[in-house]
């Protein structure tokens, strides 16, 4: 009898598609019959007609919900005759057999279409997929895993049954049983698609699980299935993928094979991805999580903290404290600690602060926030956030207050000012400031650039883009000087940039002019202004400027 569950499954999953039609014309009495029948039919279908093996048959069609409930939309539903006509729609109405095969192996039903062979419908005319996935099958993966292989390396499909069942019997060389195996190749899709005999990165991978696993006796406290062995993988892999020093991963992994044990894989990306935050090196975040497990506890949700209180308590020297408060007062305030990594790159202090952590003192973290719970906001700030739920789209513009605070931006009067003149949504804002950043600007003076002149950030990326490249290309110039100057980025560079340097290059050429013009002056001047600088220098200069320059 077909569970409840499934219906329910099914439900979800197609609410998040809005390709495929609803079955909810079938009364919810007659819905799980339906989907019983729908199964039957289509087991019969591929077994009777297309000749697939029956388990084979089975578990395609007991794994494809999406393509299963448009199936069923497509046939009058009636108790007691829909199992017939559904059978008989199939007879005059084939089915593309691969796309049932991807959603049953547990690829997502929007990225089938893009996966399908070309001009092929049936497996007669393409055995090879279902041939490999028998033979995975057989050796204990899952059926409806095997889209992580595939997804991962599709030409592990593309072997055949004989050259995948001789890859898996030589990594059982390592000591590896079945269920073991299943869980590294799911977890380390290019084993399976290289092989180990003479790939030495499948070799030294290998040769780490297996002394993570089996010599560090770690394998004796996960059980025997494998869901449990890809979950185990998967949380080595966010170490093994961190660090390039694998004899020393793997003693601190001897030393802490709890972590592994006692954390999700989640909670360990989630505390990797925040140190790494702070923009250092990706093996010293490795190692400080495994010589610091502590740290994994570590509440990021609610905690507030007093970004100068935290700086002190640290051991900031007074002479830093006072350059802080002088000279990043859009910093200042409250912040949460989740936010932490980018306050202090807005600070210039990120690299200061995580050595302070990783050389003996992230109980000095663990211990402020401890003694500090939640810090109170400032009364200016409470008075801004009030005025924001007052207006007429506070949703939106708390979205985008939330974007400039873990930009590091802090809780502060100043941040309003900010806000303010910020437009376009906090996802196109964020666009925006990354496009600045993967430029080459450093991150502190980018929040000062932003500080200083907010409306950079309301430049499409393609504009930002062009602009930098014509200020380092073309008038040769660095970034250096956007710290200066970031209102530069606010003129246009066809209508404004462009012509007015080329033309104060070819009144260089001339001689007209001696003046060395700083590109602000060259650009922000009025058009005004403009015209009666290039007077002085010749009386027909401003008629060239308008029949050769401006346009």
């Amino acid at each position: 009898m077909v569970s409840s569950l499934f219906f329910v499954f099914i439900v979800r999953r197609l609410s998040t598609s809005t390709k495929l039609p609803r079955i909810s014309k079938i009364n919810s009495r007659y819905k799980n019959l339906a989907i019983r029948e729908a199964q039957n039919a289509l087991t019969e279908y591929l077994h009777g007609t297309s000749c697939l093996p029956y388990v084979y048959a089975e578990r395609i069609s007991k794994n494809s919900p999406l393509l299963l409930a448009s199936l069923i939309a497509k046939v009058d539903y009636s108790a007691g005759s829909f199992s017939k006509n559904l059978k008989k729609f199939l007879n005059y109405h084939p089915i593309n057999e691969f796309e049932f095969f991807f959603e049953s192996i547990g690829i997502d039903y929007n990225d089938v279409s893009g996966l399908l062979p070309s001009n092929k419908f049936f497996f007669s005319e393409d055995q090879t997929l279902l041939d490999a996935a028998a033979a995975l099958s057989e050796f204990g993966f899952p059926w409806n895993e095997l889209g992580k292989l595939y997804v991962e390396s599709s030409s592990i499909f593309r072997s055949s049954a004989g050259e995948l069942k001789s890859k898996l019997s030589e990594l059982k060389k390592y000591g590896f049983c079945n269920v073991h195996l299943v869980g590294i190749c799911l977890a380390f899709p290019y084993i399976l698609s290289r092989g180990c005999e003479g790939d030495t990165e499948s070799e030294a991978l290998l040769n780490f699980l297996k002394l993570v696993f089996l010599d560090f006796e770690l394998a004796f406290f996960v059980e025997e299935n494998v869901n449990s062995w890809y979950k185990l993988c998967k949380k080595v892999q966010v170490f093994y993928d961190l660090s390039g020093d694998k004899e020393r991963l793997v003693e601190l992994i001897r030393r802490n094979k709890s972590i592994f044990l006692e954390h999700e894989e989640e909670v360990l990306i989630q505390k990797v991805e925040y140190f790494c935050g702070f923009d250092v090196n990706k093996e010293e975040v490795a190692v400080l999580l495994l010589q610091s497990p502590e740290l994994l506890s570590l509440n990021l949700e609610k905690p507030m903290v007093n970004i100068m209180t935290l700086l002190e308590y640290f051991g900031l020297e007074s002479e830093n404290l006072k350059d802080v408060s002088q000279k990043y007062d859009h910093v200042l305030g409250t912040n949460k600690i989740a936010n932490l990594p980018q306050v202090m790159r807005a600070l210039n202090l990120h690299k200061w602060f995580f050595n302070k952590i990783k050389n003996g003192n992230h109980e000095l973290l663990m211990k402020y926030i401890a003694s500090y719970p939640d810090e109170d906001r400032a009364e200016e700030y409470q008075r801004g956030l009030e005025m924001i739920q007052v207006s007429r789209t506070p949703n939106h513009t708390m979205s985008k207050l939330h974007l400039l605070h873990s930009f590091g931006y802090g809780e502060n009067a100043l941040i309003f000012d900010l806000l303010a003149h910020l437009h376009g949504t906090s996802i196109e804002l964020k666009e925006r400031f990354d496009c600045l950043l993967s430029l080459g600007i450093e991150y502190s003076k980018l929040c000062k650039m932003v500080r200083m002149t907010p409306k950079i950030l309301n430049q499409n990326v393609q504009a930002i883009e062009q602009k930098v490249r014509f200020l380092c290309q073309g008038m040769g110039s660095s970034l250096e000087y956007l710290h200066t100057y970031p209102g530069y980025l606010l003129f246009g560079l066809e209508n404004r940039i462009k012509p007015r340097y080329r033309f104060h290059m070819w009144l260089v050429e001339k001689g007209l002019c001696t003046t060395d013009y700083s590109i602000a002056s060259l650009v922000a001047t009025s058009e005004k202004a403009f015209l009666a600088r290039v007077y002085k220098m010749h009386p027909a200069a401003p008629k060239h400027w308008f029949e050769q320059f401006r346009f």
